[in-house]
């Protein structure tokens, strides 16, 4: 069922937000503490305040309500922001870090760490690679957890 929800909302209602000019991060429909959640997590060039997600909530609800994805079964409808420090995954993603500092966490130890900074400066389908001190430090995705950026304050 939660994969049928989600699939009808990415064909049905992911347009809709793209033509309001966001980014449809990720499309959830799963069960939390306070019941079943069908969450859209919006991003866009200069990031997402809350009158973004409340404008975004508006026009989602009411399309919501026309498409009726979980039948009958009730639902509380989240819409938030991508976050600064959410994981690096897609080429738009890695285009918006490249030249900046991230963090590489892997599964398992390479060389006695598993966490590795360094500027991002090459993603592709098999690898990422990152600069540490003027030195290329490539790794396979398959050893790779997760890629996030470092938010410096």
């Amino acid at each position: 069922m939660a994969s049928k929800v989600v699939s009808l909302c990415e064909e049905n209602i992911v347009p809709i937000i793209e033509q309001m000019g966001y980014d449809v991060v990720e499309v959830e429909y799963a069960k939390k503490v306070d019941g079943m959640n069908l969450t859209f997590v919006i991003d866009k060039e200069n990031g997402i305040n809350l009158d973004d997600c409340e404008k975004v909530h508006k026009v989602v609800d009411e399309a919501l309500d026309k498409l009726n994805p979980t039948g009958e079964t009730s639902y509380i409808l989240n819409v938030s922001s991508a976050g600064l420090d959410r994981p690096i995954k897609t080429e738009k993603d890695f285009l918006k870090n490249k030249g900046k500092l991230v963090e590489v966490k892997l599964f398992s130890s390479i060389d006695g760490k598993k966490i590795y900074q360094g500027i991002l400066e090459n993603l592709s389908n098999s690898e990422v690679v990152i600069k540490i001190k003027n030195e290329n430090k490539v790794f396979n995705l398959e050893t790779v957890a997760q890629i996030v950026p470092v938010i410096e304050f």
